[in-house]
């Protein structure tokens, strides 16, 4: 498992109520596009805002959308161990090719019972873990490479996606044997490939696959200069999240907002995130042809 992961949108109607065909549609979309994987029901699917049930039923449209193209990897991940345990179970059972494991999250437990999550977990048995590294968006802080590189010595986890502000802890682990090192930011995804990285996911990769495949493709190939260029061209999509044109809405908004202004399925946030009005399009439009 290597390459351009999107972490793919959950689709909502504009009642906040699960798409699962314009789910369908947008996953069927990033294939085509060239993503290598596909992340489901992660951040950038609004895994928190899902209940138990949409989680395994978005789950199972993406495993049958991508008909065994691509692998998926499903975002599994709950507070608890035992409903992490439930949904990674389920996962197996779907055809995931891994569990995305996020850090906890509200609740601090120690670093020590963050441990004993991760092994609980694997112990249970079923797909591949890896651990979801997001210290910004959980409430513990995140696994560094020694205590990564001993879940893995103890067969626990298999892959980490690091949204780390350094890219190092990548390049030390994608030396591991067996272990999947995968760069999960928008800011340095060439540093962390041109490191050693495995690949890169990102909610960005929902409104450009193909030019992202074109950067890991161009690492892969060895063609540096290749590859800066390539990620040159897709700067007005980055200024966009690191400058927002528009105020007082997330990433998830924009990034639906660039793909209604490109003609493709968008959906809508659910509540109480919120989509863009149709100035605040009009106002993205203008920001990212330039």
């Amino acid at each position: 498992m290597n390459g351009v992961y999107p972490a793919a949108l959950t689709m909502f109607d504009r009642f906040g109520r699960l798409d699962l065909d314009a789910t369908a549609d947008h996953l069927d979309w990033l294939v085509r596009e060239g993503a290598h994987g596909l992340v489901v029901g992660g951040t950038s699917g609004e895994f928190v805002a899902l209940t138990g049930e949409e989680r395994r039923a978005l789950l199972e449209t993406a495993v049958e959308t991508v008909a065994g193209r691509v692998p998926v990897l499903a975002g599994t991940g709950a507070y608890t161990t035992a409903e992490t345990v439930a949904l990674t179970a389920h996962a197996e059972a779907a055809g995931a090719a891994a569990a995305l494991v996020v850090l906890p999250y509200f609740q601090r437990p120690s670093r020590e019972e963050v441990l004993a999550h991760y092994r609980a977990v694997a112990a249970a048995g079923g797909v591949p873990i890896w651990v979801y590294n997001i210290p910004a968006n959980a409430a513990v802080p995140a696994l560094d490479v020694p205590d990564l590189t001993a879940l893995h010595a103890d067969g626990v986890v298999q892959g980490v996606k690091s949204t780390l502000p350094t890219v190092h802890q990548l390049s030390e682990l994608s030396a591991l044997p067996g272990f999947h090192a995968f760069y999960g930011g928008f800011t340095s995804p060439l540093e962390a490939l041109a490191g050693g990285a495995h690949g890169w996911i990102s909610g960005l990769l929902n409104i450009v696959p193909a030019a992202a495949a074109g950067v890991w493709e161009a690492v892969r190939a060895g063609d540096l200069a290749l590859a800066r260029a390539r990620w040159a061209e897709l700067l007005p999509v980055r200024r966009m999240l690191f400058q927002p044109p528009v105020r007082g809405v997330g990433d998830l908004a924009l990034y639906r907002g660039v793909l209604r202004i490109r003609g493709r399925t968008a959906g809508h946030c659910r509540a109480p995130l919120r989509d863009l009005s149709a100035e605040e399009l009009r106002v993205l439009e203008k920001a990212i042809s330039g």
